[in-house]
């Protein structure tokens, strides 16, 4: 009885109201000392809530000295109140104020929570705590299962969560029954007993003569004070409360455990509005599937056009007769690439092979049908070059073009309109009715780059075709097979200088580098890719403002809720962290339904009409944008839950 656990000196406290402010507490002095039961009695409006907010930390006096246990509250911070608040401090409110969404075992242990006390130890002081308190048989009932008394019991249980020192009560039979009241002041009479420090606010003088000492309150000050009077009761004081700034730093909750209670409370609360977080969810999972589909599609489309042109050879150069030389060709085409620049090219350097091809369009004929196609006068190399190889039979060989065999390889197309029902295997063929004897087929290669059938032609070596078919022997094109692409663009400058001298000066010729047209070609689809993905991320962000939208208007439906948690202990990174959790939760989960719907979107999309590519980064790099949503945009809300003020909050 030495030092008063809770001393006030000079305390007011005052509101703005216009250009003025409002003073509701006026120059309070006032010692309580441990073990006391104080009885705090005034009309409604008098300021004694106002005090009591004061006494629990939950609100800072305009001016005075404010000491618990010795030490000035007011040099104290924001955590270090929480932690009085938690650990010293036990509230029962008129209003119950316990949290909707938690049964009652769930809301005694809240203060436990905030104090990092393992899930099974607080279970399991919580259910003593109820059973003491006549509710073993009510662990699992939510508050509004639970009578008016019942509700009272629980936030008393809740109050001696962490041990209650202090316990501060708000007109805690305001609301009840006289049956019911009973039953609460004689538990608050029997704590007092076991050494605990009662302050009970109320404006019952019948309540307020359960106390030893009782307090008047009138127009913001004390009219009366009854004064302590010595108790034979052994005072409960913690020991850390001889030094709060120690017992701060000294116990510090791990971030993991406080991070695995986030994610449980956050769970709950989802749960809770199930089906808002269901509509919530519907724009993560349209926008995260919406990435992953289209960029399935759009990688699906740049592969197929890449293969279809790789198909053709990227490590090929091709040179095509140009402008720069007179020289013509029997039907009027330029004439500029002659069988003799093909034997020259083939001796460079990084050349594999060099084959030259001359096209012509003729009618074909097999017994009683016919078909007009392409004939391409050709080189025995071709299908190496082009990577094309026969289905059935062979190709023809470097004897048969020295030989001037007449014999022919057909493209499946061809093949499927002249012997529809046999093999055409050493069969023969008329061309422009020059006979030509069947070799091989050539596996199918489908349509070419620029839409045509790849099939619907017929090879014969270049030797034959220009003496039995066009009758000259000019070439359409020189395709140079590259050993070494990182060298390519040397090659085919060399291509170009040896082709020069070889005309005498004369550039009448053009060179294509195929591995350009197939970087083109990347570029092109990457542009359309990232078109696509462009889009799909606006419904993305679309998820994510909804997200922002859904947690704004539970911050404002659960403000009481929030007031309940700061009063229980939790401090303003608890409640941020409480409701940035939520966020990130159901954009994690929106995200794994996202990728999943986009995957069997985008499954049922390749198997039916075009391609798909699927790419385990981009599906990551959704997800991981879907968790972000939720963080970036979750923030906000969060904060201004964090910032609410817990006497503003409690009120709500």
């Amino acid at each position: 009885m030495n030092q008063p656990i809770l001393r006030l000196r000079d305390v007011r406290k005052r509101y703005p109201q216009g250009d003025d402010y409002l003073e509701v507490l006026k120059g309070i002095n006032l010692d309580i000392y441990a073990g006391e039961f104080v009885a705090i009695m005034g009309a409604s409006g008098s300021g004694k809530s106002t005090l009591m907010h004061i006494l629990g930390c939950l609100d800072r006096a305009s001016s005075g000295s404010y000491e618990f246990a010795g030490q000035e509250v007011g040099k104290l911070n924001d955590d270090e109140l929480a932690w009085l608040r938690r650990e010293a401090f036990g509230f029962v409110f008129q209003s119950y104020h316990l949290i909707a969404a938690s049964n009652a075992s769930e809301n005694v242990e809240i203060p436990a929570v905030y104090a990092g006390q393992p899930a099974a130890e607080r279970k399991q002081r919580a259910e003593q705590l109820l059973a003491r308190l006549g509710l073993g048989d009510r662990l699992t009932h939510k508050p509004n299962q639970l009578s008016g008394g019942q509700q009272q019991r629980v936030s008393i249980a809740r109050a001696l969560m962490n041990g209650g020192s202090i316990i501060l009560a708000d007109e805690p039979t305001g609301a009840l029954d006289s049956h019911s009241s009973k039953e609460v002041m004689a538990l608050l009479t029997e704590l007092a007993e076991e050494g605990h420090t009662v302050i009970l606010i109320t404006h019952d003088a019948n309540v307020a003569a359960h106390a030893d000492r009782v307090i008047e309150f009138k127009d913001g000050a004390i009219i009366r004070d009854d004064g302590t009077q010595a108790t034979e009761r052994a005072p409960m004081v913690s020991p850390a409360l001889a030094n709060i700034k120690q017992a701060v730093s000294g116990k510090s909750v791990s971030p993991l455990v406080e991070n695995i209670e986030a994610v449980r409370m956050a769970l709950r609360s989802l749960q809770e509005n199930w089906f808002r977080t269901l509509l919530t969810l519907l724009g993560i999972v349209i926008g995260v599937g919406s990435v992953v589909a289209m960029l399935a599609i759009g990688e699906g489309a740049r592969d197929d056009v890449l293969a279809r042109i790789s198909s053709m050879g990227t490590n090929l150069l091709v040179v095509r007769p140009g402008t720069g030389f007179q020289r013509r060709s029997a039907d009027g085409s330029m004439a500029s690439l002659m069988p003799e620049d093909v034997a020259v090219l083939a001796q460079l350097p990084n050349v594999i092979t060099a084959v030259p091809e001359s096209t012509k369009g003729v009618t074909a004929r097999a017994g009683a049908f016919d078909t007009t196609t392409q004939v391409n006068a050709t080189g025995a190399d071709y299908p190496l070059l082009r990577d094309w190889q026969p289905q059935e039979g062979v190709f023809f060989s470097e004897e048969d073009s020295q030989r001037y065999a007449a014999v022919a390889v057909l493209g499946q197309t061809v093949a499927r309109e002249l012997f529809p029902n046999q093999s055409p295997i050493g069969e023969f063929v008329l061309l422009n009715s020059v006979p030509f004897q069947v070799l091989g087929v050539m596996s199918e290669q489908g349509a070419t780059p620029w839409g045509q059938d790849a099939d619907d032609i017929i090879f014969v070596p270049l030797t034959t075709g220009q003496l039995r078919l066009t009758g000259d022997r000019h070439l359409g094109s020189i395709t140079v097979a590259v050993a070494n692409t990182d060298l390519i663009d040397d090659t085919e400058e060399e291509v170009r200088q040896t082709l020069i001298r070889q005309h005498m000066g004369n550039e009448d010729f053009r060179v294509r580098n195929m591995a350009a047209i197939v970087e083109t070609a990347s570029a092109a689809q990457n542009t359309l890719t990232i078109l696509l993905g462009s889009i799909a991320a606006i419904s993305l962000l679309v998820g994510g403002i909804g997200v922002m939208n859904i947690m704004l208007v539970s911050v404002t439906e659960r403000t009481k809720e929030v007031g309940i948690r700061r009063a229980t202990g939790a401090r303003t990174r608890n409640i941020l962290q409480q409701f940035l959790v939520e966020a990130v939760v159901v954009s994690t989960l929106g995200g794994v339904v996202g990728v999943l719907g986009g995957v069997a979107v985008a499954a049922t999309i390749g198997a039916w009409f075009m391609p798909v590519t699927f790419s385990v980064p981009i599906m990551v790099l959704a997800f991981a944008c879907a968790a972000g949503t939720g963080l970036i945009f979750g923030f906000a809300p969060a904060l201004k839950a964090a910032r609410l003020d817990p006497v503003v909050a409690l009120s709500s």
